[in-house]
Formats: C-alpha cells, structure tokens, sequence
C-alpha cells in the first residue's frame, strides 16, 4: 500500500508543478497588467484553477516573450501579445527582438480591443478634428502629437493621420503614454492619439478634451463623440490585447486556453472590468486573430515604411 501511494504521489507531482502562468511584459498597475489581471479571474472557473500573473518588464514586452518561448510547451505558460508585438514590431527596421513571434510563439486568442481616441487639453482652441486638420495645414510643421514612443501604436495612429489627411506634423516621443497625455493637457504638446483609458479620467475631471474616436467603434460612454474616419474618409487604427503559447504547445492546450478566454469575455463581471479600464471585450478563435494579425501586421508596415519610420 505504501508503495503505491507513493507511485500515486509522484505521478501527480509534475502535474501540480505546473502551475497555470499569464505572462505580462509591462509595469504593473497599467492598463496591461490590468488585462492580465482581469483574464486570470475570468478564465480560473474554465482552467480549474486562478492562472498566476507573473511581470517581466522591458524591451516592449519582448522579454516576458521570450520568458514565454523559452517555457516548456506544456499548455501552462501563456504570455500577453499586444499589437505592439506581433504587427509593429516585426515591421520595424532597427527594432531588437529578444525573440521572432512568428516563429517562437502560436497565437490563442484574442480577449480586448482598445478603443483608440485623439484628445487635446481642454484649452485648447481645437474642439473638432476638422478644425485641428485645417490649422495643421495652414501652418505645416507646427502642430505637435504625443506617443508612447518610437513605433507605438500612439505614434503611428499619427502618423497615417499625417499621411491620410496630407498634413505635416511634429512627432513627440515619450517613455509610455502617460508622461505625453500629461504634457497635451498642460498644453506644451497639442494632441495625442492613445487608448481611451489613458485620458478618460482627465476628460471626466474636465481637463481633456476627447476631440474624436479613431478605431471605427467608438465607446458607449461617448456616444456623441465623433470618428476621426469621419473627418478623413477610411481612417480607422486599433489596438489590442491578445495571448500567444510557446511554439509546439499542443493544439489541445490551445483550444483548452481559448475556451477559457471565450467564457471570461463573455462573463458579465469581466465585460464591466473591461470597460471600467476603457477597453472592449472581443474575443477571437486562435484561427481569427491570426488574420487580425496578419491584417494589423499589412497595415502597419504600410505606415512605417512610407514614413521612413525606424527604431531608435
């Protein structure tokens, strides 16, 4: 009998080892680690089990990536892909990755879209995109725009406003979206194109002006705002936030994590989280948001290469 408990004990050893891990590669307390957070909950009822949130900040991401790729492919190691990751990146000449996405991760699902919007400083004298675009042609090369940094969604959103609208303006870099949104509402930068929830708390509080929506959705929290698309025909840019696996976890494990992010989208309790951070609930099969990359991926490249946009 002994020896048979003990046989028992040593099978499920590794088993209980392996405990369920969401990779994230950005600060806590951010809108990422926020994603992470609120997955790990959400999806704990599916997976048996609350997944633990584990942060390895730097390289934009890429070093929790390559945390990832270098895990065994077992089915317990997830890692958060952003757009950054998966479409700007692997488009951007001079960009360092600690890892290829392409070849050393395989995509899961999508959980969050990111409602992207233009916003000014609440003085500003611009209250309509149109306004905005008619100043910056008249005076090319003087109106500013914040981003996160080099290759941010934040930068290259302006960048095909730049390109779609025929106007020239002036790139402001920062380390992350929150130091540019701090500089657009004290007036020193004119406007910045960013996720929803870096700003909406400064346009409730009246400090920001939300000029405009840039993804072709919207927010429900808004609903007179307009589209930036409305202003310049066929504009649209969107963010998200998705999850990837190593290489070679085996496709069960990947339809096992998908299932467990499709019934945290559609928790009711998830969807509030969700929108409390600005963002959307959108859920995409491992097959569907390989074509939202690929998609996100052309579109990007396209941007980069005709602004001649490198890595620093």
């Amino acid at each position: 009998m002994r020896r048979l408990l003990l046989a028992l004990l040593l099978l499920a050893a590794p088993a209980q080892a392996q405990q369920a891990r969401i990779l994230g590669g950005f600060a806590a307390g951010g809108t990422s680690d926020m994603v992470n957070r609120i997955l790990a909950e959400g999806a704990a009822p599916t997976l048996g089990t609350r997944p633990v949130v584990e942060v390895r900040t730097g390289a934009n991401g890429f070093l929790a990536a390559a945390e990832a790729a270098r895990s065994p492919a077992d089915g317990s190691t997830v890692v958060q892909c952003s757009t950054g990751m998966l479409t700007i990146s692997p488009e951007l000449p001079g960009a360092q990755m600690p890892v290829d996405p392409g070849r050393d991760l395989v995509p899961i699902a999508n959980f969050a879209h990111s409602t992207q919007a233009m916003f000014v400083a609440a003085a500003s004298p611009f209250r309509t995109v149109e306004e905005f675009l008619a100043a910056a042609r008249a005076r090319p090369g003087t109106l500013t725009y914040a981003s996160a940094g080099i290759g941010a969604v934040s930068h290259l959103s302006g960048a095909r406003l730049e390109q779609m609208a025929g106007v020239q303006l002036v790139h402001v870099p920062f380390r992350g979206a929150a130091p540019g949104v701090v500089e657009v509402m004290a007036g020193r930068v004119d406007a910045i194109i960013t996720n929803l929830g870096d700003a909406v708390q400064q346009v409730r509080g009246g400090s920001m002006r939300l000029l405009a929506f840039a993804d072709g959705i919207g927010s429900p929290a808004f609903p007179d705002v307009p589209q930036i698309g409305a202003a310049v025909p066929g504009y649209a840019v969107s963010g998200w936030f998705g999850f990837c696996a190593p290489r070679a976890t085996p496709d069960a494990a990947v339809a096992r994590w998908a299932e467990a992010i499709r019934a945290a989208v559609e928790d009711p309790a998830t969807q509030r989280r969700l929108a409390e951070t600005g963002l959307v609930p959108r859920f995409e099969t491992p097959d569907a948001f390989r074509r939202t990359i690929a998609t996100d991926r052309a579109t990007w490249g396209a941007v980069i290469r005709n602004a001649g946009i490198r890595a620093e």
